[in-house]
């Protein structure tokens, strides 16, 4: 079977990276020898990385290339990921939105079928994205969204022609691999309380450094932890740790991991942790995945879905809601229930990992040959 999958990769974001991992490997194991194409803004690191044939993915370079990989496929996922949403400005025929919907028109030109893959749907808020969305994510042969408000947008937008089903987030499927390079790259003693801290920029809001460096001072003294800073996405998230380091009294005591890691990297650090404090969505997946309790710092509905899914929403923020008294209380709470916690978050997570496989397993349903 030969496959085209499109969405943000290629860009070093370690959360679309991870999805990719985890659409390829769980693809090669499912599938009989699978012919897999990925669109890419960095073909060659991707095809090497993956094991995978890759065509760069922006309009003004081998639009060809895409053509005719989109030609010789049997079916293009769209995803897995966020990639339908104009969060980032969307001006008629540039921005996320109509890039990955344009993607799929091109597809169905070329007689390709079409499935959106796990993705996050929204916010789409445009007058012009609503429109993009109900004429061609209408053409989509059949859709898996990762969480119920996914589902929900799509019917409002008015993209009911093709089925939808809620599954989750693929990285939930994902499988690991044992890598200790992230801790043995830190000057550490082997005896620290370790917590890892996503942190990102996020438009004009900047109170949350603030009030996260507050609670960090704080909870090294009254806990003894040992903060690690995580970049998921290179120098954005090192400038947004730099940026809650300038706020701490006692920045000496924390550490930021270089940001070359690969998601597998990442993930095995967050399982030498004694908890998450997190805003990057798949910092809090990896968290789940490694039945690590995390407490979330929601800027987008999909950071409250996994959260609630997750069963750390209780303990979690809305980002405009965060305070660094609360970010305390809840840190203590969650530090003095971590056994009880990483046991019902071990279950929850068993029971989305199965959800995420399900997207694998609806594909083959419905497009294998």
């Amino acid at each position: 079977m030969k496959i085209v999958i499109s969405g943000f990769y290629g860009l070093g974001n370690t959360g679309d990276e991870a999805i990719l991992e985890a659409i390829v490997d769980n693809l090669k194991d499912e599938l009989d020898n699978p012919d897999l194409t990925v669109f890419s803004l960095s073909p060659g690191k991707t095809a090497e990385t993956y094991g995978v044939k890759s065509v760069y993915r922006g309009w003004r370079h081998d639009f060809k290339g895409k053509v005719k990989a989109l030609r010789e496929a049997d079916l293009l996922i769209s995803g897995g990921g966020g990639l339908l949403q104009d969060t980032y400005p969307t001006k008629f025929l540039f921005g996320p939105l109509p890039y990955y919907l344009l993607i799929v028109f091109l597809a169905k030109l070329c007689g390709t079928k079409v499935m959106f893959f796990s993705q996050g749907i929204g916010p789409v808020n445009s007058a012009w994205g609503k429109i993009l969305m109900k004429v061609f994510a209408n053409m989509a042969d059949f859709i898996t969204v990762r969480d119920q408000y996914s589902k929900d947008l799509l019917h409002k937008l008015g993209v009911n022609r093709p089925e939808s089903v809620v599954t989750a987030d693929i990285v939930f499927a994902f499988q690991k691999k044992e890598d200790q390079s992230c801790i043995e790259s830190l000057p550490l003693k082997g005896d620290e309380k370790l917590i890892a801290v996503s942190v990102r920029p996020w438009f004009q809001h900047t109170a949350h450094y603030k009030q996260i460096a507050e609670a960090l001072d704080h909870l090294i003294d009254s806990e003894g932890i040992t903060p690690v800073f995580v970049p998921m996405e290179g120098h954005h998230d090192v400038r947004a740790s730099n940026n809650v380091l300038e706020h701490m009294k006692q920045g000496d005591k924390c550490h930021v991991l270089g940001p070359d890691f690969s998601p597998n990297q990442y993930l095995n650090f967050i399982s030498n942790c004694e908890m998450t404090i997190g805003l990057r969505l798949h910092s809090l997946i990896f968290s789940a995945l490694v039945a690590v309790p995390h407490i979330g710092i929601s800027y987008d509905k999909k950071v409250e879905s996994l959260l609630k899914r997750s069963g750390m929403w209780d303990y979690s923020f809305p980002l405009e809601e965060l305070t660094a008294g609360e970010l305390i209380q809840n840190s203590r709470k969650v530090l003095a229930k971590r056994d009880e916690l990483s046991s019902m978050i071990e279950n929850n997570a068993r029971e989305m990992r199965r959800d995420a496989m399900e997207n694998i397993d609806l594909l083959k349903a419905r497009f294998l040959k």
